[in-house]
């Protein structure tokens, strides 16, 4: 990819530059030109893509292909071809292992790079290196978990992320904390592509195809009607994304050739926990009443937030700006939020299209046994 003049790699860094330039504002009438001709859903990309894919098969993986494919991009996918490999048999696809197993890759190239699955340094450090000069542009799929310090409000992304110190590990651990393993792998990728990385802070990333069910959890349960265990205060704030509109939104800013770094969570104002379930209630037709239990009984009931009632984090000192974040960077640039109904209504058709065993035995909730000896002791408790 590289020759004696000016390779493609130099234009796209002096392009960064010039469009940082852009988006603070430097040059006059620069936003207003920005939005004006930024590709939509609606006008498709100005040209097409070579895209190649890191992974392509998992949960973000195969909506982030199918939306490329409908806008006209050329695919390639790598991965161990192990999982879902009926998966679109006219793309192509490319075996190898993110640990080191990088060969099918040697001589090829692509404009853009998705790596959106690696959780772990050394798989980053891999593929960075390995195709440093063979993609032009190298996004990656991070996670809200990078932030060390969630403290702000509003949340933006110059948030500090984790170190070695923060975390409180020692380099060369064998175990790292996913935040810090998130944020090393974000430092990697802008060491390697300085100023043609895009770096996605996704939250939870929720909607059809979710095997880990937390957020599944609450369709499935609204739908099932009764009186409904509800967590904490109505008024805790939700921060969470659609996958279309995540991985989506992807697409169209490698099409639009933005690079840096954006928060990936919705809707744009955070929504309270309670216009969440109510929300959800609306797509089904159920009789149900929700209970709402404070947080400091739901802990004496071994009741967490994450694992139990999926979705809720109840603001806590430290981090009162977990789901606060600002999202008018990313609203600039395109990003949007389809309703709660949709996804709450296609996430029930996802899940009712299930094996029966997977319908019986969410990976997250409690069981119905467990929310009904909560309520009893809540009510109880309170007359």
């Amino acid at each position: 990819m590289k020759n004696n003049g000016t390779s493609r790699r130099d234009f796209l860094r002096a392009s960064a530059v010039a469009g940082g330039a852009l988006g603070l504002g430097l040059v006059p009438g620069a936003c207003e030109a920005s939005r004006s001709n930024a590709s939509s859903p609606q006008t498709g990309p100005a040209e097409k893509l070579k895209i190649l894919v890191l992974g392509g098969t998992g949960f973000i993986g195969p909506h982030t292909v199918r939306y490329a494919l409908e806008r006209g991009h050329e695919l390639t996918l790598f991965n161990r071809g192990r999982s879902n490999t009926e998966l679109f048999p006219d793309v192509e696809k490319l075996v190898g292992d993110r640990n080191g197993e990088l060969e099918s890759l040697r001589g090829r190239s692509w404009d853009v790079c998705f790596d959106n699955n690696a959780s772990n340094i050394d798989w980053v450090v891999y593929s960075t290196e390995f195709l440093e000069d063979s993609v032009d542009r190298y996004h990656y799929v991070s996670s809200r978990s990078a932030y060390s310090d969630l403290s702000s409000i509003p949340m933006g992304i110059h948030a500090p992320t984790f170190t070695y110190e923060t975390a409180g590990v020692e380099p060369g651990a064998e175990r790292l904390p996913y935040g810090l393993q998130k944020a090393l792998c974000e430092r990697q990728v802008q060491k390697v592509f300085p100023e043609t990385s895009t770096i996605f802070r996704p939250g939870l990333i929720i909607g059809p195809g979710d095997a880990t069910d937390r957020f599944t959890y609450w369709p499935v349960r609204i739908h099932r009607g009764g009186e409904v265990l509800s967590p904490g205060d109505p008024s805790d704030p939700v921060q969470i994304i659609d996958v279309r509109d995540f991985t989506e939104w992807m697409v169209r800013v490698a099409e639009e050739g933005h690079n840096g770094v954006f928060n990936c969570v919705g809707p744009a104002t955070p929504r309270p926990m309670a216009e969440l379930l109510y929300g959800i209630r609306a797509v089904t037709t159920a009789e149900t009443t929700f209970t709402w239990v404070p947080q400091p009984f739901l802990e004496e009931q071994e009741i967490r937030p994450s694992p139990h009632m999926p979705v809720w984090m109840p603001p806590r000192p430290g981090r009162e700006g977990f789901a606060r974040f600002d999202l008018t960077p990313e609203v600039e640039r395109g990003l949007t939020f389809r309703p709660l109904a949709v996804t709450a209504k296609e996430t029930l058709d996802y899940h009712f299209a299930r094996p029966q065993e997977e319908q019986e035995n969410l990976r997250a909730g409690v069981t119905p046994e467990r929310e009904a000896e909560v309520l009893a002791a809540w009510h109880a408790a309170n007359g």
